[in-house]
């Protein structure tokens, strides 16, 4: 389902304008090469994920995030099962600073757990890619 939704959304708020959003390739980039990957993570509200989105976009961890809010989670957590409301924060990067994002979200969480996950992405738009690789510090 994750990956579904992940293929369907769009930048449409980045500065590319480029448009379907980060669905993977690799470039050279010197001798090493370049993997788009997109981080799942989900926060306590719609206000913590954009707070921790910005602060990515800011300090070139993440090249562009998408909030969505109102979202309903249903897990297992110290023997009892939760529903909560949540946010998701979808944050485009490089495969080089996901170790950097990652400790900083989880800086940056609220939560004693935050899920974090990063997943590569199989193909897409070649110049959003790019412009991916151009905004990150990776």
């Amino acid at each position: 389902m994750v990956y579904f939704t992940l293929i369907a959304l769009g930048c449409h708020d980045c500065r590319s304008g480029a448009g379907p959003g980060c669905v993977d390739r690799r470039a050279a980039k010197g001798d090493e090469a370049m993997t788009c990957v997109v981080l799942y993570v989900t926060a306590a509200d719609a206000e913590e994920a954009a707070r921790i989105g910005r602060t990515l976009v800011e300090e070139r961890l993440a090249a562009c995030a998408n909030v969505l809010p109102g979202v309903r989670a249903i897990y297992r957590w110290e023997g009892a099962v939760q529903d909560e409301a949540e946010a998701v924060l979808i944050a485009k990067t490089e495969a080089s600073c996901v170790a950097a994002a990652t400790d900083r979200i989880k800086a940056l969480h609220s939560y004693e757990l935050p899920c974090v996950v990063a997943l590569p992405v199989a193909g897409g738009n070649a110049a959003f890619l790019e412009w991916i690789e151009a905004e990150t510090d990776g």
